[in-house]
């Protein structure tokens, strides 16, 4: 099979754009920091999509990890002190990063999240943002937001609701528990699960199956079920978002940002 990457140059190198015969591939690449997603690759993500929707070739798009250890950790924390501290560098990276998801959520064509090893926070919402969720079975799967006092947008959650349903979305969120990939299958956060060696396979027959059917009908049935899953108008949107400002602009999330940095137990006090 022909590989070709593109963007070279154009993105930053932690994240890999490359065309496989009819495929797309979305590597996040930063495996030193378990993929976890900087303010960078938030804004290259939206970039690679378009470059996929535009070649007519391209059927179905994955998104992996690199490294094999994980899929993407979550946002790269070592950043949080500059980009997600004070009102408008909060908002602002919340704008980057929702365009990124929006952008994938959205897409017309396909989507496997293909993850293998830690799929965390952030990264869990990237994947539950894909159409298909296939993990390796030596996967995790956590949101922690709890434990770092940080605020988690609205669209994030109704991501997880549409996926699991309330009663388990409540026990992921309020526990922030990490799971195992059996068990996050049986909440309903995967499609497949598969041992490590047994996993491109899976993927493979998957695309297959994908490949085999109409572009225009798999793109008019995606797009009505997103449309399905759309937030309705009785959701007080602005009052979401001031809820999620409100957590960023405690004394608990600075309190978790330092508790982690320190590798030690946050002590939380609600203010």
């Amino acid at each position: 099979m022909n590989i070709q990457r593109i963007l070279q140059g154009e993105i930053t190198d932690h994240i890999v754009a490359e065309k496989r015969g009819a495929v797309g591939w979305l590597t996040f690449n930063d495996p030193q920091r378990h993929n976890a997603v900087s303010y960078a690759m938030w804004q290259a993500i939206p970039i690679v999509l378009e470059a996929f929707k535009q070649d007519r070739e391209i059927r179905a798009v994955v998104l992996q990890g690199a490294g094999g250890k994980a899929f993407v950790s979550g946002a790269n924390i070592s950043q949080f002190d500059t980009l997600r501290s004070g009102e408008e560098a909060v908002q602002e990276y919340e704008r980057v990063a929702e365009a990124a998801q929006l952008a994938l959520y959205d897409y017309d064509k396909p989507t496997l999240a293909y993850i293998q090893g830690y799929c965390i926070g952030g990264g869990l919402n990237i994947a539950l943002c894909c159409d298909i969720r296939l993990a390796s079975d030596d996967s995790s799967f956590a949101i922690p937001a709890g434990k770092l006092g940080l605020g988690y947008r609205l669209t994030a959650i109704r991501n997880l609701v549409t996926a699991v349903g309330p009663a388990n979305a409540l026990e992921i969120f309020l526990t922030a528990a990490r799971y195992t990939a059996q068990e996050a299958k049986g909440l309903g956060l995967l499609s497949k699960v598969a041992p490590a060696g047994e996993l491109p396979a899976v993927l493979d027959k998957m695309l297959a199956q994908i490949q085999a059917n109409a572009p225009l009908t798999l793109r008019a049935g995606k797009r009505m079920i997103r449309q399905m899953q759309q937030l309705g108008p009785e959701v007080d949107v602005e009052g979401m978002r001031q809820l999620v400002m409100e957590c960023f602009e405690s004394n608990d999330y600075r309190e978790g940002r330092k508790a982690f940095a320190e590798k030690r137990a946050p002590v939380f006090t609600g203010t």
